[in-house]
């Protein structure tokens, strides 16, 4: 399956988040967005955003002063949109 790549670096809260879920309006059901974000408090702000929107968070971690985000779409979001 391939992923999309959505580039968040030097961008602050809550900037990463919705541009994610901006992107990930274009990523099919079960497939998944690659997040690069710089901001420490977007780990927080994904694991948050997965719990209450039903997206799967597959990946966080943490590659020098880059975090790398991988989410799963959900089929539908669990907030209505």
């Amino acid at each position: 399956m391939t992923e999309t790549l959505l580039d968040t670096k030097g961008l602050n809260c809550p900037l990463p988040v919705l541009k994610a879920r901006k992107a990930l309006k274009s990523v099919p059901a079960g497939g998944l967005l690659r997040v690069l974000a710089t901001d420490p408090a977007s780990v927080i702000d994904f694991k948050a955003f997965c719990l209450t929107t039903g997206h799967e968070l597959v990946e966080s971690s943490k590659d020098d002063e880059v975090f790398v985000f991988v989410i799963r779409r959900a089929s539908e979001e669990t907030n209505g949109e």
